[in-house]
This record gives structure tokens, sequence and C-alpha cells, in this order.
């Protein structure tokens, strides 16, 4: 497993995540290609852009026309929200509609359910603080790439992108990964942008998350639209599971995801068809 690490040199959160990566010790310095440089440990890679990533759509062009062999990405950021609450969230990349913020319009990047997983459990495992909040967020922004991608992100605002308490955290949960990849992967349907069930699903159960689409995602929304959404979700995650969110929607709408998750030729699953998890 070749696992690229991407630090954005105008990312607070991201240098800082770096630093404390390189401060583990056991990184090689291999070099640059006169727009990013490169440093290994192991079978990682740590990848510096002197853009902002989610508009840095070459990210597998540029790293395999250096000669690195890539089999996903994890992308090291910053989180911003209007309320400026301290947070560690971890997400999927894509854009079920409008491509604002990079990537491409209507396109889900391949997912990383395993990995995207087991670092929301050691974000909660690890991060020491009530005062931070710990989660899953939705899929949305770019860049797209042709690899399974995530994001791991330090937020909200200002305030808080220089934090080096929680970069170490993150820096932490990133060298530990030990992904499950033998348990079964779901999309998520329904709930706000910070996934509270799917979060809590995650914590709970074996099961790997990829992408995940809001209510604000679907409301407004034609059957058709819905459907392409929860099919192309499923294909960029590698699954035809699908986990709703029922309680965040009223019955007549709840009713209406059921039948259109079946009519994309997918299946709903219920926290009781999961295997719980093992949690000492």
């Amino acid at each position: 497993m070749s696992r690229v690490l991407v630090c954005s040199e105008v990312d607070l959160p991201s240098v800082n995540m770096r630093r404390c990566l390189l401060d583990m010790g056991g990184w090689e310095d291999i070099g640059g290609d006169g727009v990013n440089t490169y440093m290994t440990k192991g079978d990682w890679i740590m990848m510096s852009i002197p853009d902002m990533h989610i508009r840095h759509e070459t990210l597998l062009p540029e790293a395999e026309g250096f000669g690195l062999k890539v089999d996903d990405f994890i992308v090291m950021s910053k989180h911003s929200a209007k309320s400026g609450r301290p947070a560690l969230t971890a997400h999927p990349i894509g854009n079920p509609h409008e491509n604002d913020f990079g990537g491409r319009a209507e396109t889900f990047a391949p997912a990383s359910p395993a990995p995207m997983t087991d670092a929301l459990r050691r974000i909660v495992e690890y991060n020491g603080r009530n005062d931070i909040q710990t989660c899953f967020e939705v899929t949305h922004h770019g860049p797209y790439t042709e690899k399974p991608i995530f994001y791991i992100e330090i937020g909200s605002d200002e305030n808080h992108w220089g934090d080096m308490d929680a970069a170490r955290t993150l820096a932490r949960v990133i060298n530990d990964l030990d992904p499950d990849y033998d348990a079964p992967s779901a999309i998520g349907l329904g709930g706000g942008h910070y996934a509270p069930r799917f979060t809590e699903v995650a914590l709970k159960y074996r099961v790997n998350f990829g992408h995940m689409i809001p209510n604000y995602q679907v409301e407004g929304r034609d059957d058709e639209d819905v459907v392409r959404m929860l099919r192309d979700a499923a294909v960029a995650t590698g699954t035809d599971m699908v986990y709703l969110h029922r309680k965040s929607m009223k019955k007549p709408e709840e009713r209406r995801m059921s039948a259109l998750i079946s009519s994309a030729g997918l299946e709903q699953v219920s926290s009781k068809d999961l295997e719980p998890l093992n949690v000492s």
C-alpha cells in the first residue's frame, strides 16, 4: 500500500500536521519535480504542494510523473465553519451537484471508506478535549482524483488552525492507521453536514462509510437526480449498501428515499444488520 499524504504550503493546519509527522522521524527527502516536493517513510509518501489542495486537480499525474506508485491519498487540511467551533473531522471528496470549490460537477471521487472510518475512530479515541467536535463531514469539495482520497481536518477558523495539540493528535491518527478492509462499506443518505448518525454508527458498528449525501443535497431534487447521486456515490465507494438516516426526515420523504434506494438497485441497511464493534 503506497499512501500519499498531501500537505499544502498555504494551509497552516496542513503544514503543522506535516511538522508533527516529521518529528516522529524516519522520513527521507527524495527531491521534487519543480512544483512539488516529496519525502518517503516506508510505504508512505509526503507530497507537499505550493497551492490550495481543493483546486489542485493534478495530484495523481504529478505524483506518478515523479515516478511514484499511488494507491490512495490523505489530504491534511484546515476546516472552515461559521460557528468557529473547534473540530477534528474526516470526510470524502466530490460534488453531488455544483463544483464551486474544486473537483468536478456531479462527480464523486473514489472514496476511501476503510482508512477514513479508521481515522474517525482514532480521532475520537485520541482526542482528549471536551471542547473539540469530532465527526465525519459529508461529501463536499474537490479536488478530483482517480485514486481513493479523503480529507482529515482541523477547524474551524483562524483561532484554531494553529492549534499544535490538534495537529499532534491528527498526526498520531495518521501514523497509527490500521484500516479494517474486510468490514462492509456503505454510503450514507440523510442528516446534516456533520453526519451525526453516520458518525455514531461508525463508532458502534463494524462498517466503513464512504460517500455521504446529506438532506440538503436531496431537498427539492427530482427522483432521477437522487437516483443518479445514489448510484454514483455507491460506485465511487465500491458498495451497494445504503444507510438511511431515517429520523432526519419526515415520513413521506423517508418512504420516498427508501423507494429510490431500491430503484437504484441498492440495498438499504440499518444498525440491526451490522456487527457491533468490540469496544473495550
